[in-house]
């Protein structure tokens, strides 16, 4: 679906736009890609590996409205990967995550409705499940916005998802580049915030090919969440530096034990399909739609009342050299 149509990404300089970019140049032939970003620096050091024929760089915020409409001419399909997604950054700047995230997200909304594009897919985080911080908070207004938007539509044929997943093997920002810078400094021990700890792990390629499959399974309005294993934090760091001692630090504020990604009192809104769920919309949509029944044909079930898809629950745990053959796989090992 995606040959010979027009893209666009927004925050695509970041980890996943990379990696998005890079797979639709492998595998598809695109009329346009376009990477939307705010930062010259990374646009020009991003064009100097992906310059194919079909690539523009366009500078711009999500905060601008009138940037994004102007931008998202001509464009079919859409993935909003922008946001501000640190959480300490986020409680010091609160008003800053909420122009962002917040703001961003009606302005991505209202520019792809003034130009009639096709799909939109929103990428979330599972800090927006129960959010006890304020970048998950930021994170479900989003989510919330982008289901609405499929009634806010009218006439309009655009329609909007979202995708929910938890911590990207290597991604910037995230405990393994920590570990690996302090492994190479010639740290006597890593810090471990509770040996209880538990995440979702999912590499930066599953992200994306799951991102590309739903723009064919979406109908609008849902939240897709991909099944995939945890690991516990401790055995992370007994992967990436067996003969490391361990240093409890505590939790951090903001900070959970356990992700979840389906909560338990969205288990009525529910559907479990081979390998993903979809949390339904809590709204009603002016037409009938059966999510149980995406566009692919593939068909899902009602799970049982109360069921939480959780980091800390879930059947399927990553062992030490499941998680170093996983970090292999994405090139962080």
């Amino acid at each position: 679906m995606f040959n010979n149509a027009s893209l666009m990404i927004t925050g695509g300089t970041g980890s996943f736009g990379k990696q998005y970019v890079k797979t639709l140049l492998e595998r598809y032939k695109p009329r346009k890609i376009i990477v939307f970003s705010r930062d010259e620096l990374k646009q020009y050091e991003m064009e100097q590996e992906y310059n194919a024929p079909c690539m523009r760089y366009f500078i711009g915020d999500v905060r601008d409205r009138d940037r994004l409409i102007q931008a998202m001419n001509g464009v079919d399909y859409v993935i909003h990967a922008a946001a501000l997604k640190q959480v300490p950054a986020a409680e010091y700047n609160p008003m800053e995550c909420i122009k962002t995230n917040i703001h961003g997200a009606e302005n991505v909304i209202q520019a792809a409705l003034a130009n009639n594009v096709k799909k939109v897919i929103a990428l979330s985080t599972d800090k927006a499940a129960n959010p006890i911080n304020l970048y998950g908070a930021t994170k479900l207004a989003s989510d919330k916005l982008f289901v609405a938007a499929n009634n806010m539509a009218g006439g309009h044929s655009t329609r909007f998802s979202v995708v929910r997943y938890g911590n990207v093997v290597g991604s910037r920002g995230s405990v393994i580049p920590f570990f690996k810078k302090r492994i190479a400094t010639g740290c006597k021990s890593l810090p471990i915030t509770d040996v209880r700890m538990t995440r979702f792990w999912i590499t930066l390629q599953q992200g994306v090919d799951f991102v590309l499959k739903n723009f064919e399974r979406m109908q609008g309005g849902e939240i897709f969440v991909p099944k995939i294993p945890s690991v516990n934090v401790v055995d992370l760091a007994r992967a990436m530096a067996p003969a490391l001692e361990h240093e409890i630090i505590g939790i951090r504020p903001g900070e959970k034990l356990h992700e979840t990604m389906c909560p338990a009192d969205d288990s009525h809104l529910t559907l479990e399909f081979s390998d993903h769920f979809v949390i339904k919309p809590t709204i009603q949509f002016s037409g009938v739609v059966d999510f149980a029944i995406n566009k692919l044909g593939e068909k899902g079930t009602v799970v049982e009342q109360g069921f939480e898809y959780s980091s800390g629950k879930n059947p399927e745990f990553l062992s030490v050299e499941g998680i170093r053959k996983m970090n292999q796989l994405a090139g962080v090992e």
